[in-house]
């Protein structure tokens, strides 16, 4: 199944809180973080809701 590598590239400082939330739900804490994920519909729900914050690639 294919993986997606989620990448914070900007802070949160500013945003709204459930975009905070969301970042969080993510596993990332701080700019630079990297997380692999499932792609699964709730996962890329949660990376819509904060694409101007995170870069995605897909992996396998």
């Amino acid at each position: 199944m294919a993986q997606l590598k989620v990448q914070q590239t900007k802070s949160t400082i500013g945003c709204k809180a459930n975009q905070r939330d969301t970042i969080r739900s993510l596993g990332l804490k701080r700019i630079g973080d990297v997380v692999i994920k499932e792609d699964r519909p709730e996962i890329r729900g949660m990376v819509h809701t904060v694409r101007h914050l995170v870069t995605v690639e897909e992996v396998d």
